[in-house]
This record gives structure tokens, sequence and C-alpha cells, in this order.
């Protein structure tokens, strides 16, 4: 398991991660940084550590909760497209249907009209 060094709020952490998985703890440690710095920012510097790092953890599950919900209402939005989408589909088939049966019969009366001239 990799050690990865990250820096929160000026000090350093060593945190174990999957393998190929640095990169990416680093960022997440980048962001929490930005989410600490920014609740120290609306409680003072003087808030213990575990209060800092509380408000942090709550600003960032304020943004998950909203993404989620961005999340949902695009599938709800995107559920109502595909039901326009089965609807138009539908009705395309239908007039497709009309369109043929429109040209055999007119298939048909030419062919009838051509057999009495002959």
């Amino acid at each position: 398991m990799p050690l990865v060094n990250v820096m929160v709020n000026g000090k350093a952490y060593t945190l174990g991660c999957g393998d190929g998985e640095e990169a990416h703890l680093k960022e997440l440690a980048a962001l929490v940084d930005v989410k600490v710095r920014e609740a120290q920012s609306m409680v003072g510097s003087q808030t213990s550590d575990t209060k800092l790092l509380l408000t942090a953890a709550l600003l960032l599950a304020d943004e998950h909760n909203e993404a989620l919900e961005k999340l949902g209402a695009s599938s709800d939005t995107a559920g109502t497209f595909a039901d326009e989408r089965a609807a138009l589909t539908g009705k395309a088939d239908a007039a497709e249907s009309i369109a043929a049966e429109a040209l055999e019969a007119a298939a048909a009366r030419v062919e009838a009209i051509a057999a009495r001239m002959a």
C-alpha cells in the first residue's frame, strides 16, 4: 500500500491508498484543504481543528448533496426526453405505414390504368 504525504491547513499528513491512486488522493486532499480554508474564513482562525474539519466536511457534503439533486433533475429530464423520443418514433412509424399504404394504393391504380390501356 503506497503512502502519500498531503498538506491540509498547513499540516502534513501521511495517508495510505491503493496502487495508482496517489495522484487522486493528492487531488482530494487539495480539495479538502480548500474547504478547510473556506471553513476557517467562516468560523475564524481560533477554532479547533476538529470544528474546522467538521465545517469543511459539511461544506463538501452540501456540495455533494447539490450535485446529487442536479443529477436527479437531469435524470428526470433525460427520462422525459426518452419518453418523448419514443412517442415521436411511434408517430413516425405510423406515418411511414400510412405513406407506404398510400403509395401501394397509388401503384395499384397506376397498374390498373396501365392494364386497361394495354
